[in-house]
């Protein structure tokens, strides 16, 4: 599935500090219902961030794991919602001539339900989920940069 994308006024600094900030995943990634715990060496690879992910009542305690990051260009994970599967997914951060960010998320299933149920149904639901993920972390980026003014 291609990246989704998203043009944010904010600097890649901005938006990369919402990222490597594992308390604010909540507040940002659609399902994530609460972060429990970051660990001491967050955002080090091999760290993680333990949430609770889930719709309505369902709910599942689970972890994160951070794969790779190059700040401020770029994160990747190892993102889990047992059963429902776990995925890899990669931000990458790109800076505009204006100051701002065109920020790029991709996301492909790599084990549990999801990867052996991937079609172009699912795709098209995991992008619009990651679309306003991406609105989101946008937002914060965007409030987060103003107060820094």
């Amino acid at each position: 599935m291609p990246p989704v994308t998203m043009h944010t006024t904010a600097p890649p600094e901005a938006v990369f500090a919402v990222l490597s900030d594992g308390w604010r995943y909540a507040d940002w990634v659609v399902g994530a219902k609460k972060i429990r715990a970051v660990d001491p060496d967050w955002p080090a690879p091999g760290s993680k961030f333990h949430h609770k992910v889930g719709v309505g009542p369902f709910e599942i305690n689970d972890n994160s794991k951070l794969e790779a990051i190059d700040p401020p260009r770029s994160i990747s994970l190892n993102v889990r919602a047992r059963p429902a599967g776990v995925a890899r997914v990669h931000i990458a951060l790109e800076p505009d001539d204006e100051g701002g960010t065109m920020i790029a998320m991709d996301e492909y299933p790599i084990a549990g339900i999801a990867r052996f149920t991937d079609n172009p149904i699912q795709r098209a639901l995991l992008a619009g989920r990651n679309l306003e993920a991406l609105r989101r972390l946008k937002n914060l980026a965007e409030e987060d940069a103003a107060a820094k003014q």
